[in-house]
């Protein structure tokens, strides 16, 4: 992982971390005892916070032309402009070695703080401090712990083979010839890629240059990975070949990892804590299993029954919320789900009986067409 020796420890698989070099334009040398202060930032509970936003917020200035020829010399003459608030007053810590989610419906704000956490754009109001350093001041040191992974850029190039592009990237980060050659063999066996890292890229798959990617992206080993739909697209055995990959990454570099994604496989399979934002504002962090409870308080039924049943019959056990042939799906308040099951089995000629949590998909999107929590 290319880090500061201090903070990290060098992996015996993989060989030590790479020295500090000055690698390209605008970088400077390592300053490990330099930390960005800390006095505006909340009291916090925990000081390992490998990352922190208070207050964060991001609000844009947005041309406002009327339509047509007129409007567009007016807009000419005197410029108008509406205030867009991406996101508002955003606050939550992480630690080191966590993978956490990060949910909103487009437009949620989900991207822009991301590009905030890597110092892409400049927070309008708030403080973020990603590792010990102040994202949008894109120190070196800061640059080398951190990768930032979207899954509709790219940044290998189409017309080379990917390993010529990953040679490229250890050379950027100051890794030596054999110490990349080893990093790309591990990472490859990880991912399962082989022969194709010698394919132009073009000539790849999307499951395939997703993998690609994700190898250049943690080719100089950081601390920090945040991953912008990084399955976008993939069909499900590539997302799951993904999800797989994370996970062991995870396991075997203790790396932190926020992840957002619009496939709630991606979050159920890899991240046990959600962020929540809607319009801009974080309106729940907690467990997964928490916010799946507080959102169902019901569980749901599915019967298959031997014939016909009258559907205001089927209300004395539960809510209906289907009934389609011979199929009934109910809902059932948790505490009362164990007397209503055996009554039932004994009161209704019942073929087939299936009890389960209501899909986290629908709960999730009914979360945010109501724009808060139960």
């Amino acid at each position: 992982m290319a880090s500061d020796p201090a903070n990290s420890d060098p992996d015996p698989a993989l060989g030590p971390p790479p020295r500090q070099t000055r690698t390209g334009h605008g970088d400077e040398p390592p300053r490990p005892a330099h930390r960005p202060n800390l006095t505006p930032m909340a009291p916090s509970s925990s000081t390992r916070a490998i990352i922190r936003a208070e207050g964060l917020s991001k609000t844009y200035q947005v041309a406002a032309k009327d339509p047509g020829l007129a409007g567009t010399l007016r807009h000419f003459v005197q410029r108008r402009y509406n205030a867009v608030a991406a996101v508002r007053d955003v606050s939550f810590q992480i630690q080191p070695g966590e993978m956490v989610g990060f949910l909103g419906p487009n437009g949620a704000g989900k991207t822009t703080t991301l590009k905030m956490l890597t110092g892409l754009i400049h927070p309008t109001a708030g403080q973020a401090l990603v590792a010990g350093y102040t994202p949008h001041r894109r120190q070196a040191n800061f640059l080398r712990r951190i990768t930032l992974v979207m899954g509709q850029k790219q940044q290998l190039l189409w017309d080379l083979p990917a390993l010529d592009s990953l040679r490229v990237n250890a050379a950027v980060y100051g890794i030596d010839e054999a110490e990349s050659r080893h990093r790309i063999h591990a990472l490859a066996e990880m991912l399962e890629l082989g022969e194709e890292l010698r394919r132009p890229l073009r000539k790849l798959s999307l499951g395939q240059r997703m993998k690609a990617e994700l190898l250049a992206a943690l080719l100089h080993r950081p601390e920090v990975l945040f991953l912008d739909e990084p399955t976008l697209g993939l069909d499900v055995n590539a997302q799951a070949r993904v999800r797989s990959f994370l996970t062991d990454y995870n396991q075997r570099f203790g790396a932190t990892v926020l992840l957002t994604s619009h496939y709630m496989a991606d979050i159920t399979a890899l991240c046990p804590r959600v962020l929540l934002i809607h319009e801009g504002r974080l309106f729940h962090d907690g467990s997964l299993e928490a916010l799946t409870q507080r959102l169902a308080p019901c569980r749901e039924v599915r019967l298959e029954l031997a014939e016909p049943w009258p559907l205001e019959a089927l209300g004395a056990y539960g809510e209906v919320e289907s009934c389609e042939g011979m199929v009934v799906r109910l809902l059932i308040r948790r505490d009362a789900l164990t007397a209503a099951v055996s009554r039932l089995l004994a009161e209704l000629p019942v073929r087939d009986l299936e009890v389960r949590d209501p899909p986290i998909e629908e709960l999730i999107g009914r979360l945010f067409v109501q724009g808060a929590l139960p």
